[in-house]
């Protein structure tokens, strides 16, 4: 899960940009010393424009801080939001870090379904009606993989302001969608300052990478930074400086353009091995973006222990049901494709398919 196609990143480029600046630092003087707790400044210039192009962001360079992936981005802004007791919407099933993150801060997770339009707000505003927060990933629910739709946006924006919640906005991947273009941000609907963005170069580039980000309303901008100067002070600047010569110069765009030729490739071939091999034992959601895609199980099988046969193979078949805060409503596999070739995707399916079969 995750995992990118790394034979594929453009090392020489990568190489390259970081000579330049392993040469020129000696001229930098702020590439010593202690950095912006929001960030290296030209690098959040970099990820504002780009946001605001390719996912409607509505955002300055002074609303961007710099982190270390999306889930530190997801600690920060718990400790920011919430308080022990704070009852938080989360999508059900959803992403488990995020339930880790709230659980740490003593928040009260709400688990709310997602439909065929994304997380359910009439279901939201039932269990909790003034939810401190809402974590959502709107461009791409995880793990389902669908789209929210516009009039749940809006309703869902309605509840912020109505209630003076906040909703959290993860962004993970939506670089990569395969049968159209970027779905516009759930942030770039928002008038009235009630959404954090959140997004990551972590998954895109390669995880050892370690830098996302967060777009933060102006409102919140001053607890963020002091929460950010007691904890960690300020992230590293010589990968930021390196990153906003990658956006620039626009290798990241090109990097983004073959990646999401390659992934529809493997995104195709693990469907249809699914569908070949497998049959009704195993039914792939249609997915149009990502790294993944998730299949369903037949009632009456366990994935849990299909799970656990499958790694006796040497297959990493995620199971669904872990992805629940509460009793498993469906039973399948949340399966990545981005980090293995066509050839390993036929032959894992191929394992997965005698392991479905009793033969592990």
């Amino acid at each position: 899960m995750s995992r990118p196609a790394l034979d594929h990143f453009p090392f020489d480029v990568w190489s390259r940009l970081v000579g330049r600046h392993s040469r020129t630092m000696h001229r930098e003087p702020n590439a010593w010393t202690y950095g912006d707790p929001m960030g290296d400044r030209p690098f959040r210039e970099a990820v504002a424009a780009y946001l605001r192009t390719s996912r409607a962001v509505r955002c300055e360079p002074e609303q961007i801080m710099v982190v270390h992936g999306s889930q530190h981005a997801l600690d920060l802004t718990a400790r920011v939001l919430l308080d022990p007791g704070s009852p938080v919407w989360v999508e059900e099933p959803g992403y488990v870090g995020v339930r880790d993150v709230l659980r740490l801060r003593g928040a009260k997770l709400v688990p709310v379904p997602v439909d065929g339009e994304g997380l359910n707000v009439a279901v939201g505003v039932e269990r909790a009606p003034r939810a401190r927060a809402a974590y959502v990933t709107p461009s791409h629910e995880y793990p389902l993989g669908m789209t929210m739709s516009l009039s749940r946006r809006l309703e869902l924006l309605d509840w912020a302001r109505r209630s003076g919640s906040w909703i959290v906005e993860d962004d993970y991947d939506s670089e990569y969608r395969y049968e159209s273009l970027p779905i516009a941000s759930l942030q770039g609907l928002d008038r009235d300052s009630r959404v954090l963005y959140v997004g990551t170069f972590s998954k895109v580039l390669f995880p050892a990478l370690r830098v996302g980000y967060v777009v933060i309303p102006e409102p919140l901008l001053a607890r963020f930074a002091a929460v950010r100067a007691a904890t960690d002070d300020f992230p590293p600047v010589f990968v930021q400086a390196v990153l906003a010569d990658f956006l620039r110069e626009g290798h990241f765009a090109r990097h983004i353009r073959r990646m999401r030729t390659l992934y529809r490739e493997r995104r195709s071939a693990l469907a249809a091995a699914i569908a070949d091999e497998l049959g009704d034992a195993l039914t792939v959601v249609r997915g149009e973006a990502g790294m993944h895609l998730v299949a369903m199980l037949p009632k009456g099988r366990n994935d849990r222990e299909v799970s656990v046969r499958a790694a006796r193979r040497g297959l990493w078949a995620m199971p669904l049901s872990s992805c629940y805060s509460g009793k498993p409503s469906r039973q399948g596999f949340v399966l990545g494709f981005g980090g293995t070739n066509v050839p390993e995707i036929r032959e894992g399916v191929r394992k997965l398919k005698s392991v479905l079969g009793g033969d592990a």
